[in-house]
């Protein structure tokens, strides 16, 4: 390192309360690791901030040094966009706190939180706001994307019960964004990804939620997959908004309440989950025992905080990961057609394919109502994802997830998803449409015009800003 990196490594230092890593530092090495192991990038410098004025000056200090930016919030983004060869990564690991006001049933998160963090400090007052269905993932990264899990049916996506958020933009200045400051900044990160500034605080409206809800495990053999796809269909199109279910191509766990001589078999499951009374929830798997029986099954009440962590270990750091996700509107004969004739041919245990169900109150929200690129009618997310415990593995499977989704991108309404999103930025502007697409680009000339925040699904900003933010 040169004497004037040096130089400008302390001014750095002094501006700033958190820590600031360079290579050779003991734990550099870990502050740049994310959570796909397929991804291997050596920042020049990490800025570990613990306030927004600190990632303010962070902000400042790259613009100022000609630095790429990446915004490190849990790291768990399959393109590994987090960090950056020779630039700054802002960490915001250290930004974790969660402050639950349960009089207001409202959450102020700073933008490091894990879901973890979120569903631990929100359920110890019986409340939740709609997060994935991984506990390590970042909440930032997952709302700022749209976000969705068990709970969307009910209460929509993340970013339908984001109140306010706090915004370090591309000049360094704190905003805050809701819909009486900053209007068109807070359309905009409903949805829009990272790309128009840090957001280093969210405020969040809660329900109540829990603390047990019902959960139901059932599965079914690889040839039983049309069968099991054609019930989801038909259960899905009247689910009471009490219950959900999610559809996953999967290898059946080596867990206690898993048959011995079923383990790690190649099947389809159901996932059903009754936030109301047990006797709802039984009613309906009793129907799908009747009208299919399964393989084996697991019936169980469950802590609602432990259904949030069901899948955690399954999505361990240190995996190499791929993964792609689009919507369709029903489950046809063609879908299960692709599906059936494609699942079977994955490689790596670990490897799913899953189908989120979206109506209710996700379908309440108007498509203009915020940024998310996705289609607001009812239908289903499918998620093609490729975890492997090789890189060499991952070449293979990366190619499977590739075929699976171009096979089933021909039946989707929303080929892309912006959280989905690999290095490719073909799709971009496909996965938010023109009008919405042109929209964002004109906010993004207003408050980032030389696209500072580029590493995300990247917005170009318009030629021709058409006003100034609101203060």
């Amino acid at each position: 390192m040169s004497n004037q990196d040096k130089t400008s490594i302390e001014e750095l230092k002094k501006a700033l309360s958190g820590e600031v890593l360079v290579p050779g530092d003991c734990d550099y090495d870990e502050a740049r690791r994310v959570w796909n192991a397929a991804i291997d990038r050596r920042p020049g410098v990490i800025a570990r901030c613990r306030s927004a004025e600190d990632v303010s000056a962070a902000v400042s200090f790259a613009v100022r040094h000609g630095l790429e930016i990446a915004v490190r919030g849990g790291a768990h983004g399959t393109s590994g966009k987090a960090v950056v060869d020779d630039g700054l990564m802002i960490d915001l690991s250290r930004m974790n706190s969660v402050v639950v006001d349960p009089e207001t049933r409202r959450a102020q998160v700073e933008g490091g939180a894990l879901l973890a963090d979120v569903l631990a400090a929100t359920q110890e007052h019986g409340l939740a706001f709609p997060v994935g269905l991984i506990g390590h993932t970042g909440v930032g990264g997952l709302t700022l994307g749209g976000g969705m899990g068990w709970l969307t049916r009910k209460h929509g996506l993340s970013i339908d019960n984001l109140v306010s958020a706090e915004v370090v933009t591309a000049e360094g200045k704190i905003r805050r964004a809701s819909d009486s400051e900053n209007h068109d900044l807070f359309w905009a990160i409903r949805g829009g990804g990272g790309n128009f500034g840090v957001v280093t605080e969210f405020e969040f409206a809660l329900h109540p939620v829990g603390p047990i809800v019902q959960v139901a495990l059932l599965f079914w053999d690889l040839d039983r997959g049309p069968e099991v796809l054609r019930l989801a269909r038909d259960l899905g199109r009247s689910l009471p908004e009490e219950l959900n279910i999610v559809i996953a191509g999967l290898n059946a766990p080596p867990a206690p309440f898993v048959p011995a001589e079923h383990h790690m078999k190649q099947g389809y499951a159901l996932i059903v989950v009754g936030f109301g009374g047990p006797e709802e929830h039984g009613e309906l798997v009793k129907q799908i025992r009747e009208a299919s029986p399964p393989l084996w099954d697991f019936v169980t009440p469950m802590p609602y905080l432990e259904l949030n962590k069901m899948l955690d270990e399954d999505n361990r750091w240190g995996q190499y990961d791929y993964e792609k996700g689009g919507q369709v509107t029903e489950i046809t004969d063609a879908v299960i057609d692709v599906v059936t004739r494609r699942f079977p041919h994955k490689q790596s245990p670990g490897s799913v394919i899953l189908f989120y169900r979206v109506d209710g109150a996700y379908s309440t929200i108007g498509d203009d109502e915020t940024a998310f690129g996705g289609d607001r009618s009812p239908g289903w997310y499918i998620f093609n994802v490729a975890l492997c415990p090789t890189a060499e593995m991952l070449r293979d499977e990366r190619e499977w997830v590739r075929r699976l989704h171009s096979d089933l991108a021909l039946h989707m309404v929303t080929r892309t998803y912006v959280n989905a999103l690999d290095e490719d930025q073909s799709d971009v502007a496909a996965a938010f449409g023109t009008e919405k697409y042109n929209r964002l680009a004109r906010i993004k000339a207003i408050y980032d015009p030389a696209n500072v925040f580029h590493r995300n699904a990247n917005i170009k900003p318009a030629a021709q800003p058409v006003g100034s933010g609101s203060s």
